[in-house]
């Protein structure tokens, strides 16, 4: 912990070019002992500091010296700032540690920094109030994560069907809005929806891990297998220019373009996990667009044609049962 201390009093001497024992000892809520003995640890270590006696004294770095805690350059000090910001606004230890370290990045380098740290806000909630927040037990399983903990998992599938088990977190990881936690179990790796996990219990059984484990190589082979259920069925269509932009927008990365046509058409396709998922998707656009296949998705889109038309027309009043208005 000393270490960590003699730290933050060469930053305070950094920020407040000149302090007394007292003023250090109130910083860093230690005796006015300890922070003058930190003092002279500084300056026996060849730190360029010196003290001046008197009613003005105080320690003082020598021809205001300054130390490069970092090694930052300002395009990594910005970038850094940048991604810290959002969570700062939220998080009161990430508020306290951003504060810590704009003080150690280089002196002509902090109104940047501080400029990219709070460039950007982050807004969690979706238009209509719906809010986006992290699952409960994230932090439990972050924090088994880095001390290497077996924890017990009560979890619950996509049935609702309970399960407790005892599993060795090895990350999570977020998709869009949904996190997920990878974990070794008795069965095997397996991947967790952490929304589903109901209690975590962090024991005190040590997991062991792979040194040459990569999280984010492990979730490539997750996502490419997901990837690969839920694009198990192509759509074939032809639309008009003006059109493409929306049909990016509802398929995202399950759209590919196959060519562009001389009459500003585009040929491409559109990637579902079933006929009668793509059929609903695509029922919406109906003769805006062209789907020459497959037959399966065909035949899908008119039974659900047939299905509406038929709905309408039991549902519509008989001509004898209209009231007419007064």
């Amino acid at each position: 912990m000393r270490a960590d201390r003699l730290l933050a009093a060469l930053l305070v001497l950094q920020r407040r070019g000149k302090v007394t024992a007292p003023e250090l000892a109130d910083e860093l809520e230690v005796s006015v002992k300890t922070a003058r003995r930190d003092l002279e640890a500084l300056a026996m270590a060849g730190v360029p500091l010196y003290s001046l006696p008197g009613r003005h004294g105080g320690w003082q770095l020598v021809g205001g010296a300054r130390t490069d805690l970092t090694g930052l350059s300002e395009t990594e000090a910005k970038a850094l700032f940048f991604l810290v910001g959002p969570a700062a606004e939220v998080n009161p230890a990430a508020k306290a540690a951003l504060r810590k370290l704009l003080q150690a990045v280089p002196e002509p380098f902090r109104d940047v920094a501080w400029a990219s740290s709070s460039s950007i806000v982050v807004d969690e909630a979706a238009w209509g109030g719906w809010s986006y927040r992290d699952p409960p037990h994230l932090d439990p399983l972050r924090h088994a994560i880095v001390e290497r903990r077996q924890v017990e998992l009560a979890y619950a599938d996509r049935s609702g069907a309970p399960s407790t088990r005892i599993i060795s977190p090895l990350g999570v990881v977020k998709k869009g809005q949904t996190w997920y936690l990878l974990a070794d179990t008795d069965d095997g790796r397996r991947t967790f929806r952490v929304s589903r996990i109901h209690a975590v219990t962090v024991t005190d059984r040590p997991l062991v891990r792979s040194p040459d484990f990569d999280l984010a190589a492990e979730w490539e082979k997750v996502a490419d297998s997901v990837n690969a259920l839920r694009r198990s069925v192509k759509a074939h269509l032809r639309v008009q220019r003006e059109y493409l932009t929306a049909l990016r927008f509802q398929f995202g990365d399950d759209l590919e373009i196959r060519s562009e046509l001389p009459d500003h058409r585009f040929d491409l396709t559109v990637a579902g996990s079933s006929p009668t998922m793509l059929a609903q998707q695509l029922a919406g656009w109906g003769t805006t667009i062209d789907i020459l296949g497959p037959t399966s998705l065909q035949r899908e889109l008119t039974r659900i044609g047939e299905e509406l038309l038929s709905r309408d027309t039991t549902s519509r009043p008989r001509s004898s049962e209209v009231t007419p208005l007064a």
